[in-house]
């Protein structure tokens, strides 16, 4: 049985994924809302020191979810300090818990998790003419860099992997999901569960000769 730890584990993704992996491993939960603060190094670094695992998996992160107030941010009255934040926790933490795992589990894998909005602009006529967070963009395209950076130092014992997944349907209003399904191939939006397979591959030994990949999962959203 191995030893997965998954950050931002009571998220929608975090969830479904310990969810479907707890059938045939053992699952450590890392989140906010367990009280587990991943911006506090201290913490980490004691954290990870004293328990020990086969993968991590992070789908920590400050999410730009669709909703009235975050349509009507514009580049002109976006907060720096907001920016910074984003950049805080999807970047810098992101890196601070790679890190400290890599130091204490030698022989391991690590996956992190992008978006699509870290490969291409959000399109603002999906969000009312607004723009969706400049900050979340900007460093959700710095984890696939970081997870190719990690890749490279931490070969050959710990193989690091990114997955870009589609947006998955959630609560989104009609008319967003309408549009979102529109512009993708595949006419519809990620289901949370179809993740759960690729994850399953990437935590086992049948993807030894992957590192330094990004799996993007978007139903051919990012392929226009």
């Amino acid at each position: 049985m191995k030893k997965i730890t998954i950050t931002g584990s009571e998220g929608l993704l975090g969830k479904e994924i310990s969810k479907f992996l707890e059938k045939n491993n053992r699952i450590y939960r890392l989140d906010l809302k367990l009280g587990h603060d991943l911006n506090d190094e201290k913490f980490v670094k004691k954290w990870f020191k004293k328990n020990h695992s086969d993968y991590l998996i992070n789908c920590f992160a400050i999410n730009d979810h669709v909703s009235e107030t975050k349509r009507k941010n514009n580049l002109f009255n976006f907060p720096l300090e907001t920016f910074s934040q984003y950049l805080q926790t999807n970047v810098t933490t992101l890196f601070s818990v790679c890190r400290e795992f890599a130091r204490n589990n030698k022989k391991s894998g690590i996956i992190n998790f992008s978006s699509t909005y870290g490969l291409i602009s959000p399109r603002p006529d999906m969000y009312d003419g607004s723009h969706k967070d400049i900050g979340y963009g900007v460093s959700k395209s710095a984890v696939i860099n970081l997870s190719k950076y990690l890749a490279i130092h931490l070969a050959p014992n710990i193989r690091v992997n990114c997955i870009i997944p589609g947006g998955v349907e959630h609560k989104q209003n009609k008319k967003f999901i309408s549009m979102y399904s529109k512009n993708t191939p595949l006419k519809r939006m990620m289901k949370k569960n179809e993740l759960n397979h690729l994850i399953e591959f990437l935590c086992t030994e049948n993807s030894s000769y992957a590192t330094g990949s990004t799996f993007v999962i978007d139903g051919g959203y990012t392929s226009w």
